[in-house]
């Protein structure tokens, strides 16, 4: 890997129970009107709601809950962390329902044109699909964790060696604020670095470095959010413009691309305060690249890894450190079918 690569490869999970469901919303799923803005009636700093936090012990892991987040720290020393991805689907909605089929939940999603975006979860409440239903009925899915194949350790991790580069680092890892837009464009849509053995869940690839290396990906420094905060000042906001537009190509040309929005810090502050403020800074992001700029909220999804993948080794406030990291994660899902031409609308993805 070439210096400066935000990844640091340690040990794997000691405990493979798998993470647990994020904690529902407090007041349950409501339909959120377009134009409500996106932090109206809740926190936006960690200190209104860090007294909520509570701590358990669990087979070996400690678990940390908060509201809206349930937080794992493993034995090895690595955390994860997981929300509720359906809560951002809410803006602009129309209407909200939730069905039991059997063991399966639906949550489904109804916006203003009639398009339906549906959610089904298993028992435990893991992803199963994420469907796009226009208005006449015809439907895309866009993630497919249902496949029986391979699973890495605990069904969330694998541990692969660093891919073999074969483009300069300058286009696999792309400094947003020095790129234009043809460039953006570019990465978003660029395939695998390394051929890929497989498909991989989302888990997967929210919870392991070696398999979102496989794809290049576009850092961002320059939204500069207040300490403690994971809000987005209005001035800030026009800097995702250009990655906005990007996105917005990029789902046109494949409407089942998916696009993984992480956040990371620096390594000030507690570990546990740091992967809770880049979780939230990473739906803020996501959040308001639908609102303001109409990037399709079902084809992004968001995660934070606090201080764990610096790019720089520093001690310390880093400004290379707090950054929003930007990659395709379309053929990571697929095992690379996600680069050729999307199915006719109707059209299940092939299984394998």
């Amino acid at each position: 890997m070439p210096p400066g690569a935000p990844i640091v490869r340690g040990p794997p999970p000691t405990v493979a129970a798998p993470i647990p469901p994020a904690p529902p919303p407090a007041e349950g799923l409501k339909a959120i009107p377009q134009g409500t803005p996106a932090q109206q009636g809740g926190p936006t700093r960690l200190e209104g709601f860090r007294s909520e936090r509570r701590e358990t012990q669990e087979g070996g892991r400690t678990v940390i809950t908060e509201p809206g987040r349930v937080i794992i720290q493993d034995p090895s020393g690595r955390s994860f962390i997981r929300h509720n991805e359906v809560d951002r689907f809410r803006y602009g909605a129309r209407d909200i329902r939730t069905e039991q089929r059997g063991n399966e939940t639906r949550t489904i999603v109804i916006r203003p044109d009639g398009t339906q975006i549906i959610t089904v979860n298993d028992r435990s409440g893991q992803l199963l699909r994420r469907i796009r239903r226009d208005e006449r009925g015809r439907e895309i899915i866009i993630i497919d964790n249902s496949y029986r194949g391979p699973r890495g350790f605990g069904g969330f991790y694998v541990d692969l060696a660093p891919p073999v580069l074969r483009i300069p680092r300058e286009r696999y890892i792309v400094e947003a604020d020095e790129a234009s837009p043809a460039l953006l464009y570019d990465t978003l849509i660029a395939p695998p670095v390394e051929r890929l053995e497989r498909r991989y869940s989302l888990d997967e690839i929210r919870y392991s470095a070696s398999v979102r290396q496989r794809m290049p990906s576009i850092d961002l420094n320059s939204i500069n959010f207040e300490t403690g905060s994971w809000e987005i000042p209005p001035d800030q906001a026009s800097k995702l413009q250009a990655i906005a537009d990007g996105l917005n190509r990029a789902i046109t040309a494949n409407p089942r691309a998916v696009f993984l929005i992480e956040g990371h810090t620096d390594k000030v502050g507690s570990d546990v305060d740091n992967l809770s403020l880049s979780d939230r800074r990473a739906e803020s992001a996501a959040t308001l690249l639908t609102q303001q700029f109409g990037v399709p909220a079902e084809n992004l999804t968001s995660q934070g890894y606090g201080e764990q993948y610096p790019k720089e080794n520093v001690d310390g406030p880093s400004i290379v450190n707090r950054r929003v990291t930007i990659r395709n994660i379309g053929p990571l899902l697929t095992g690379g079918s996600a680069s050729l031409p999307p199915p006719p609308p109707g059209t299940a993805p092939p299984r394998r």
